[in-house]
Order: structure tokens, then sequence, then C-alpha cells
């Protein structure tokens, strides 16, 4: 019985500091964000919902932009009676449509004199071959076109501020594309991956980033690009209409799942550290992860590409 007590204490102990281990790294810094606005795309679920509650607290004013406009709202509640604050609103922004995306800023552009964050956060993985409402691929389309377009047209108020950040949330699965076709970006010409659209979403992410970096520089503007962790989100809601047994699988490894899968609130934390964290504006353009700044895939060190990614973006979304 000694024996058996000593091995569940062990076991325990084990999986213990595996939990701690894969919780990953997070932000300790205590700076104050009175008197600044922030935008979170998808703040209505999720990382972002965690991110957006973080803000809050910190005296930020924050734009929860989300498709879902009713549990947008609930959010807003729910920060409101955690935080205390009063200064969380909601605005209906569909990255999946150019035209909500161009809407969402003029209406933001009425009532706001500048912006301080923006964070770029909304994003959907591993769904069929879907399309925009402009026909572009959905997980290209949404994830990097939606974020490329919102950001561009929210420039000018980025630069108002006096020393704003721009956020994009990627993913450690850019490391798994190898080649980007700027002739196919929608997969139309190839045997369609719903895997492989996404990571080269999330390549172009940060490409997006390391460019953006490049062209600001001289501005109070930066950007910094950023993976998550594994986090046990809504983001793979749409796998099981991809893959028939993907659902059986998830329930399969749901035990692991709850040792290795960050919680969103754990998940938030390298996101809430490039908003807040000081000292960084020097590391504009990098990628981070665990709140650490780490080394991207080397394709995504291609500037050459970037720039032409940058090129086609702009036509693909209308922007001179």
């Amino acid at each position: 019985m000694l024996y058996i007590f000593l091995i569940v204490c062990l076991i325990g102990v084990l999986l213990y500091f595996a939990r701690q281990f894969f919780a990953g790294g997070r932000c300790y810094s205590d700076a104050k964000l009175d008197g600044k606005t922030v935008i979170i795309t998808g703040g209505n679920t999720g990382i972002g919902k965690e991110t957006a509650k973080d803000l809050a607290g910190r005296g930020a004013k924050v734009i929860i932009a989300c498709r879902n406009v009713e549990k947008g709202e609930s959010v807003r509640q729910f920060i409101k009676n955690t935080t205390g604050s009063q200064n969380v609103e909601v605005q209906k922004l569909d990255l999946a449509s150019l035209s909500s995306v161009r809407d969402f800023v003029k209406e933001f552009q009425a009532r706001e004199q500048s912006l301080d964050i923006l964070i770029n956060n909304a994003g959907v993985m591993f769904c069929p071959q879907w399309e925009t409402e402009d026909g572009f691929d959905l997980q290209f389309g949404t994830n990097h076109l939606g974020h490329f377009l919102l950001t561009n047209l929210l420039m000018d108020l980025l630069k108002r501020s006096s020393a704003a950040r721009i956020i994009n949330v990627s993913s450690i699965g850019h490391f798994f594309c190898k080649h980007l076709d700027l002739d196919d970006l929608n997969f139309k010409r190839r045997p369609y991956s719903a895997t492989m659209v996404y990571f080269q979403s999330k390549l172009a992410n940060i490409m997006f980033t390391k460019e953006l970096a490049r062209r600001l520089k001289g501005t109070t503007v930066t950007a910094y690009a950023l993976h998550p962790g594994a986090v046990n989100t809504e983001l793979m809601r749409h796998m099981s209409e991809t893959w028939w047994f993907s659902e059986f699988l998830l329930k399969l490894v749901a035990p692991i799942n709850y040792i290795a899968y960050k919680t969103p609130e754990e998940g938030a934390q390298t996101s809430i550290y490039c908003a807040v964290t000081p000292g960084i504006e020097k590391e504009s353009g990098s990628y981070f992860s665990d709140c650490t700044k780490k080394k991207s895939s080397d394709l995504s060190y291609d500037d050459d590409l970037a720039r032409k990614l940058w090129d086609v973006s702009c036509e693909m979304v209308g922007l001179e």
C-alpha cells in the first residue's frame, strides 16, 4: 500500500509540473492603460475575451469587434461585472466581408480621434473549402486579408497616438508552410488542404507584421506577431465538418488536452505582454511566444516575398 501511495503521489507531482510547464509564460507587467483606446477583433470569445478583460481592468477603453454582437454584449457585461470597467463597447465586424471592415472603420473614425492598441486576434481554423463574401478562401480571407485591410484603414488613427501598437495573433503552425504561392493564395488551382491554408494564413500574419514594422520605421507605431500556444478555445469548432473523425479524436485525447492545452486566460498572456510591456518598441516586427521573443520560420524572413505579399494583398482588398 505504501508503494501504491508513493506512486500515486509521484504521478500527481509529475502531472502538476507538466501542467505548469504547458501553461507557458505570463505577463507580469502592471502597466496601466488609462486614457488608451484598444480594438480587439474576436474579443467575444476565447483568448480575445480574456485579453479584453485584462486590458479593461488596466483602465483602457476596449472595443470588442466581432460578428456576433449579442455574444459580444454578454461578454461586455461579464467584463463590467468582473473588472468594474464601464468603458467597454461592442461593434459589429465581420472579417470575412470587406464591406463590413470598411463600415466598422467608418463608424470607429466617426467616434474616436486616435487608436492606441489594435489586436488582430480573430480567426478561423481547419474549416472546409468555404469562401468569404468577396470570394476569398475563408481562412485566408478572415485570418489575413480582413486584418490587413482593417489595419491599413486604421493607420491614420494609429499614427495619431503617442505610441501605438499593432498585435497580430499568428500560430506556431506557420512553420509548416514551406512555400507561399502568391498566384494561388486561395488554393483554387491546387488540391485543397484545410491545414495548409490555415498554416499559410498564419505565415502571412507574420510576414505582414515584419513588412508593417519596416514601413512604420520613423513613426511611433510598432507591430508584433505572436503564437498564443495550444489553447482550449472554440477555434477548432469547424474541424468536425472537415474531418468526420475529428470529434471522436478530440474526445479521445481530452485527458491529455487538459494537461497540454492552455486555458484561454493562459493563452492570452502573450497578447497582453505585447500590448502593455514597456521597452519592447525596439523589437517591432518580432515574433513572440510565451511572453518571449522567438525566431519564426526561415521563410518568414524573406523580405522580398513579404513585400510582394503586401502588394498582392493590396490588390485583393482594393487598396491603392
